[in-house]
């Protein structure tokens, strides 16, 4: 019996299942090939993988639809594999239950770094971690406390929330939408710039170099995730 982790990928051209399949082997998983949206669900309600790769332009139904079926009976890893390069089709997977996405053309060594990640944080609707200690920075959500090099850290009530939406995320992009709503509320949906003031100041107060963040992290024009160095 294998105990490998099963890797579904969804895509209809055959290069990139010619591409994957050894590179996913090699890295120690077993690929799964399915090549429409119906017989992806339907592997997907027969046999769960252990991780999806979806691609957003399939034969049969949009990658976005495959994608809202797919979560209302699974929680594992979801990534988009896609050649729509355009920021809302990022943003829309994303809030529509995507864990990550990459573009294509794309590296397998990035493709390979995004899917172990997604898969160390494990099944959607797990407990959010509630305490994060990396290097000099040690955060505890449920005790509201924040320390830098052993000494407290001072942050608002609207930067402390922002930084637990980040932290909850356990390393998944956060869309600016679902920030600034979740924050803020649903009227300030659209408030980018305010979103990016507030994380400048959170970058000041817990970066060692808040020019070159390690922890709170930009995806252009998508939105931001937290992220523990390895």
């Amino acid at each position: 019996m294998s105990l490998r982790l099963r890797i579904l990928v969804v895509d209809d051209e055959p290069q990139i299942h010619r591409f994957l399949t050894p590179a996913l082997e090699a890295a120690g998983f077993e690929p799964v090939r399915a090549e429409t949206a119906a017989a992806a669900l339907r592997e997907i309600a027969l046999r769960a993988p252990d991780a999806v790769i979806l691609d957003l332009g399939l034969p049969d139904m949009d990658g976005k639809d495959a994608l809202r079926k797919a979560r209302a009976f699974y929680d594992g890893p979801i990534l988009i594999l896609s050649a729509r390069d355009r920021e809302t089709e990022k943003i829309d997977a994303l809030d529509l239950g995507a864990d990550d996405f990459v573009e294509k053309p794309f590296g397998v060594g990035e493709l390979l770094a995004r899917l172990r990640a997604a898969i160390r944080r494990g099944p959607r609707g797990e407990a959010a971690p509630t305490a994060v200690r990396c290097g000099d920075l040690d955060i505890d959500l449920a005790m509201r406390s924040v320390r830098r090099k052993g000494a407290p850290v001072r942050l608002s009530p609207k930067e402390f929330e922002l930084l637990g939406r980040l932290v909850e995320g356990g390393g998944k992009v956060i869309t600016h939408r679902q920030l600034l709503t979740a924050v803020w509320g649903p009227a300030h949906e659209h408030d980018t710039q305010y979103l990016r003031v507030f994380v400048g100041q959170l970058r000041q107060k817990l970066e060692a170099d808040p020019a070159r963040p390690e922890h709170i992290v930009t995806e252009p024009g998508v939105g931001y995730r937290f992220v523990v160095p390895a």
